[in-house]
């Protein structure tokens, strides 16, 4: 996920998909689908819970009216996971394979 090299670079704090994300200029994060886009797709946020620049921070009620700038990487698809069902004693049993989809956004800029 999202990772800031720096404690003083300023980073935000954006909403979507139901999740909050502490962002910063240059992270690669995946969200949940943003929906029909092509790759190189230019999204922003508008749902910006917070800001910080290093010298100030901005707190929004509920959100702050700034804009995070992000590219539309493409789609992944994460880890596999196994649901296994079981009952005893009457012969039933299920197994069930899932991957979620995720949409990889690059953050370009906060303003």
């Amino acid at each position: 996920m999202a990772t800031t090299t720096k404690k003083d670079a300023p980073f935000a704090v954006i909403e979507t998909g139901g999740k909050q994300y502490i962002v910063s200029v240059g992270d690669i994060i995946e969200v949940e689908l943003l929906g029909e886009n092509e790759a190189g797709a230019a999204i922003e946020f508008d749902t910006v819970l917070m800001t910080d620049d290093g010298t100030s921070s901005k707190i929004g009620t509920p959100y702050t009216g700034t804009k995070v700038k992000a590219t539309y990487l493409g789609m992944e698809k994460g880890p596999k996971i196994t649901i296994l069902r079981y009952k005893a004693k009457s012969n039933r049993d299920r197994k069930i394979g899932h991957r979620q989809k995720y949409s990889q956004i690059k953050i370009e800029s906060i303003a």
